[in-house]
């Protein structure tokens, strides 16, 4: 089993950063990249960034593209989510997930929460 554990998340005034982390632990032998996700109140949860472990190639959600960095440190199994320029909008629970493989993501965090105040 993998046990994922979000954290850094918060209030902040917009135009605000944060930096989220989200530190994975047990089976992590295998990973072929994790992301972050986030879900609003009375919305479905949505993809914000990914990143391959082995080759750090990212990717974004249009709706965060140019604000937020999405990282890894493989020494320490850990990804992390820089969000700089944050608006009102970006309100949200965010989650970390984790994929072994291809086939999607298998593991989640149980989320950090912020909150974007305008």
């Amino acid at each position: 089993q993998v046990q994922l554990v979000e954290s850094g998340g918060g209030l902040v005034q917009a135009g605000g950063s944060l930096r989220l982390s989200c530190a994975a632990s047990g089976r992590t032998f295998s990973i072929y990249q994790m992301g972050w996700f986030r879900q609003a109140p009375g919305k479905e949860r949505e993809f914000v960034a990914r990143i391959t472990w082995s080759g750090g190639s990212t990717y974004y959600a249009n709706s965060v593209k140019g604000r937020f960095t999405i990282s890894r440190d493989n020494t320490k199994n850990t990804v992390y989510l820089q969000m700089n320029s944050l608006k009102p909008e970006d309100t949200a629970l965010y989650f970390c997930a984790l994929a072994p493989g291809t086939s999607g993501y298998d593991y989640w965090g149980q989320g950090t929460q912020v909150t974007v105040s305008s």
